[in-house]
């Protein structure tokens, strides 16, 4: 069942994108094109209206919806051209940006190389600060805010999964633990900042449950048969969503453990997923260059 209410953004490797809205008119929607390839995005949590875009050149652009134009260009340094995620601050004007020293090649993990986080003010459009990671920090892969904004955890190519905690600006990490044998490619904060969801690039899904003296349980999501690399949580933290090499997409019910549940199919392996922030309703998108939007009511 299609939505009248779901915004889409679609990412392209063929460095364009295209942002559709279906309860608005069609002059509306916008085809961005960047020189080069487009790695990340993200809405600006409060107006909806700004959509970060990081790419293979390290380059970040805000788009504004509304005049359909880049009103800022931000880059990072040199050594760092590859932005593979970008975070907003749920609570804060701030972002965070992970890039990484490479990028190419064609075992891509490997060829990633070194990490930088860097926190960005979105009123100055400045950079406050670089996050502690260690000496030769390995690339930083998937970003994630809890629900109030006061923590960020941050996923590895080495498995570990990285935490900071209240003023981004001091770049306090309080925590950090191996979560994964494997790179993790997605990481997602449950509804409340206790419970943490990982995706390991093996396609091994766990939840941990976490607390300010790192205590925590792990356990594994089942059927891990099939090649995941991107993962969305529903509202209410009950339904996990997950890529899949398959035609259709695995739907988990968290709670309950179980694993039934499968997408419509696509014509090719499902590369894209997300839920509405309020509705049970979710995107898919596939590499036959589709775009579903399914509602479960």
């Amino acid at each position: 069942m299609e939505s009248p209410e779901c915004p889409v953004f679609l990412q392209s490797f063929l460095a364009l994108g295209k942002s559709y809205d279906t309860s608005t008119p069609v002059s509306r929607n916008a085809t961005i094109y960047c020189s080069t390839e487009i790695l990340s995005l993200d809405w600006e949590c409060k107006s909806d209206r700004l959509l970060l875009i990081g790419t293979s050149d390290g380059c970040i652009k805000a788009w504004n919806v509304d005049a359909k134009r880049v009103v800022c260009d931000l880059n990072t340094t040199e050594a760092f051209p590859s932005v593979l995620d970008i975070k907003c601050s749920p609570v804060e004007p701030i972002f965070v940006s992970a890039a990484a020293s490479g990028g190419a090649g064609s075992n891509y993990i490997d060829n990633l190389g070194f990490a930088s986080l860097t926190v960005w003010n979105m009123k100055t459009w400045k950079a406050m600060t670089v996050l502690p990671l260690g000496e030769d920090p390995p690339a930083i892969t998937s970003l994630c805010f809890n629900h109030n904004g006061k923590i960020l955890a941050a996923s590895a190519v080495d498995g570990m999964i990285h935490m900071f905690v209240e003023d981004m600006s001091a770049g306090l990490q309080i925590t950090g633990w191996p979560a994964h044998d494997s790179s993790i490619s997605s990481i997602l904060f449950g509804p409340d900042e206790t419970s943490i969801f990982s995706l390991g690039s093996d396609g091994k899904a766990s939840q941990i449950l976490w607390s300010r003296d790192s205590s925590r349980f792990c356990y594994p999501l089942n059927d891990s048969k099939y090649c995941r690399h991107e993962m969305a949580l529903d509202a209410n933290g009950r339904r996990l969503l997950v890529t899949s090499s398959s035609f259709r997409a695995p739907i988990y019910q968290v709670h309950g453990h179980l694993s039934g549940w499968r997408t419509l199919p696509h014509g090719a392996p499902i590369t894209a997923v997300d839920w509405h922030p309020t509705l049970p309703i979710f995107l898919t998108g596939s590499a036959d260059n589709s775009v579903r939007v399914t509602s479960l009511s």
